[in-house]
């Protein structure tokens, strides 16, 4: 079993602490200094660098996705499942 990555420094992030605020931090909403604690994290972690590149072609390839291109009923169904998601342990 693989050990969770650890930093040295109590206040950077952890891998997987740093994917749960990917979304905040790409759509400019998450607080100044943990977008400074994330950047620091991104100098030295490639793998969540490349997390983030792929987040940013994804947002980039589905920014023309009109709000009304799916029904309402699959909007509502992948909403249950996103929230669901987050819920989850």
């Amino acid at each position: 079993m693989a050990d969770e990555p650890t930093h040295s420094n109590p206040h950077d992030l952890a891998c997987i602490e740093e994917v749960e605020i990917m979304t905040e931090y790409l759509e400019g909403a998450l607080p100044t200094a943990e977008a400074r604690r994330l950047e620091r994290h991104l100098e030295t972690c490639p793998g969540c660098t490349e997390y983030l590149g792929q987040m940013r072609s994804l947002a980039g390839s589905l920014g023309g996705l009109a709000e009304d291109a799916i029904s309402t009923h699959m909007r509502d169904r992948l909403m249950a499942v996103f929230r669901d998601f987050r819920s989850s342990p």
